[in-house]
C-alpha cells in the first residue's frame, strides 16, 4: 500500500508540476504531492454528479422506460440534504474523537455513503423499470434511497474535504488550493462522462450493474488513497472533555458577522442566475440555431473550458491580493454580458456569437464560484470553517437545483402559453421560452451585482482604514 501510495503520488506531482497552472499552490505547510492526492475526493464527487445528473437521467428514461416525473424526482433528491452541509460542518468542526481526527472521519462517512447508495443503485433501477423481480414500489422506494444516499455522501465528503484543505493550506495558499480543487473536480466530471459513455456503447443491464459498481469501488480506493496521512492527529484537540458550542452558538457567531446574511444572498441570487440554463443550452442551440447532436454536445466542453480559463486567472489575481468580493462580482458581470450574447445570437442566426456566448456563461461562473469560495472561507467565525463552508455550499446547492427546476417549469411555461396565443402573435416561436429564461438570468445577476456591491466596498474601507491607522492615531490622540 505504502509503495502505492508513493509512485502514485510521484506521478500526479509530475502531472501538477508539468500541466497544472497551479503548481505553486504547494508549501511547506502542504506539498504539492499532498495536495494532488487530497483532491482525488474531488474526482470522486465529480464522478457522482455526472452519474446522477447525466449518465443515469438518459439511461433511465430511454433504455429503462421509466417516467421523466419520477426521474426528475430522483435527480432532484439529493438536494434534501443539503441544508445538513452546515450540520456536517460544525461537527467536524467540533468532533470529539481519542483518534485525534476532526476531518477524516466526515469524509470517511461521506465515502460511505456514496459506496452504499451506488451498490444498491442499479438492482433499485432494475425492479423500478420493470426488468427486475419484485413489486414496483420496492424499486421506487430503493432507488430514493440509493440517490439520497449518494447525495448525502457527496455533501458530508465535499464538506469536510474543503474544510480539511483550508485547514492544511496557508491562508496566502488558499486561492489557488480552491482554484485546482475546481480543476479536479471539473476534470472528473470529464473523465467520468467519457469513460461511462464508452462503457455504456452496449447497453445492457448486467452492463449497468458494472459501470454503477465499478464507479463504487472508484469511489472507495479514490478517497481512501486522497485520506491517507492527510490530517495530523491531535488527541488533545478532540478529547472527550473538550467544550463543543452547539449548532445554534456556531451559527449566531457566523451569521451575526457583519454583511453575512448580504453575502449569502448574493451567493443564491448568483447562482441561480448562472444555472438556470444547465438544461436549456443545447435544447436552444437545436430547436432555435437548428445545430446537431454532436455540435449542441460540444457546448458543455466549452463551458468546462471558460470555467477552467476563469480557475486559471481567478488563482493568479486572487494570490496577487485582487478583491474576492470583487472578482465574484466581475465574474456576475461577465454572465450578463454572456446571456446577453446568448439572446442576441438566436435573433442575428449566429452561431458564432452563441458559442462566444457559452464559453463566457463558463468563465463568468468560474470567476463568481471562486471569488464566493474565498470569501465564504474568509468568514470562519474565529475557526468555525466548517459552518462557513456548510452555509456557502447549502445555499449554493439549493439555488443550482432550484434554478435549473424553474428554468425548465419557466421555459415550459412560457411556449405553452405562447402556442395559445396568450401572449401575443409577436411571441409564438420556440426561442420566446428561452429568451424569457436568459431574461430572468441576467435580471438576477443585476441583483447579484446589487447585493455584493457594499461588500467591496467594506473590504476597501476597511484595508483604507488599516493603511491610515497612523492617521486615526492622530486625530484620537486619547
Amino acid at each position: 500500500m505504502k509503495a502505492l501510495n508513493n509512485s502514485l503520488a510521484r506521478a500526479w506531482t509530475q502531472v501538477g508540476a508539468r500541466f497544472l497552472p497551479f503548481a505553486e499552490a504547494g508549501s511547506a505547510e502542504l506539498p504539492m504531492r499532498q495536495l494532488l492526492r487530497l483532491s482525488l475526493f474531488q474526482l470522486t464527487v465529480g464522478m457522482s454528479v455526472v452519474l446522477l445528473i447525466g449518465t443515469l437521467n438518459r439511461v433511465m428514461i430511454v433504455e429503462l422506460g421509466v417516467p421523466a416525473w419520477l426521474v426528475a424526482l430522483m435527480v432532484a433528491l439529493p438536494l434534501l440534504f443539503a441544508p445538513f452541509r452546515v450540520l456536517i460542518g460544525h461537527r467536524s468542526d467540533t468532533h470529539r474523537s481519542a483518534l485525534g481526527w476532526k476531518r477524516v472521519p466526515y469524509i470517511w462517512i461521506g465515502t460511505l455513503l456514496q459506496f452504499g447508495g451506488l451498490a444498491i443503485m442499479p438492482f433499485a433501477l432494475l425492479v423500478l423499470s420493470g426488468e427486475g423481480h419484485g413489486p414496483a414500489w420496492t424499486g421506487q422506494v430503493g432507488a430514493a434511497l440509493a440517490f439520497l444516499l449518494v447525495g448525502a455522501g457527496v455533501h458530508t465528503a465535499q464538506t469536510a474535504g474543503l474544510a480539511l484543505a483550508t485547514d492544511l493550506a496557508p491562508r496566502d495558499k488558499r486561492p489557488q488550493v480552491v482554484a485546482l480543487l475546481y480543476v479536479m473536480l471539473l476534470v472528473g466530471m470529464a473523465l467520468s462522462a467519457i469513460v461511462f459513455g464508452v462503457l455504456l456503447i452496449d447497453f445492457s443491464p448486467l452492463r449497468l450493474i458494472q459501470v454503477i459498481q465499478g464507479a463504487a469501488v472508484v469511489t472507495m480506493v479514490g478517497n481512501g488513497i486522497a485520506l491517507w496521512k492527510q490530517e495530523a492527529r491531535n488527541p488533545d484537540r478532540t478529547r472527550r472533555d473538550a467544550p463543543r458550542p452547539q449548532l445554534r452558538e456556531s451559527w449566531r457567531a457566523y451569521i451575526e458577522q457583519p454583511q453575512t446574511r448580504r453575502f449569502l444572498i448574493a451567493v443564491g441570487l448568483g447562482t441561480a442566475g448562472f444555472n438556470m440554463q444547465d438544461i436549456l443550452l443545447e435544447p436552444y442551440g437545436a430547436e432555435v440555431l437548428g445545430l446537431s447532436v454532436s455540435a449542441t454536445t460540444a457546448l458543455m466542453a466549452m463551458l468546462a473550458g471558460g470555467a477552467l480559463c476563469a480557475f486559471v486567472i481567478a488563482a493568479r489575481l486572487l494570490m496577487r491580493g485582487f478583491n474576492a468580493y470583487r472578482l465574484a462580482a466581475m465574474g456576475a458581470l461577465i454572465g450578463v454580458f454572456a446571456f446577453s450574447a446568448v439572446i442576441f445570437a438566436g435573433a442575428l442566426s449566429s452561431v458564432a456569437l452563441f458559442r462566444s456566448g457559452t464559453f463566457a456563461i463558463g468563465f463568468g461562473g468560474g470567476f463568481f464560484a471562486v471569488g464566493t469560495l474565498i470569501a465564504a472561507m474568509s468568514r470562519d467565525a474565529g475557526g468555525n470553517t466548517g459552518v462557513a463552508l456548510g452555509a456557502w455550499g447549502a445555499v449554493q446547492a439549493f439555488a443550482a437545483g432550484g434554478g435549473i427546476f424553474l428554468g425548465g417549469a419557466i421555459r415550459d411555461l412560457v411556449n405553452m402559453l405562447g402556442e395559445r396565443g396568450a401572449l401575443g402573435v409577436a411571441m409564438t416561436g420556440p426561442e420566446v421560452g428561452y429568451s424569457v429564461v436568459y431574461h430572468i438570468e441576467i435580471a438576477l445577476l443585476f441583483a447579484t451585482l446589487v447585493a455584493i456591491g457594499p461588500l467591496v466596498r467594506t473590504v476597501r474601507d476597511r484595508r483604507h482604514e488599516s493603511s491610515s491607522g497612523r492617521l486615526d492615531l492622530a486625530g484620537n490622540p486619547g
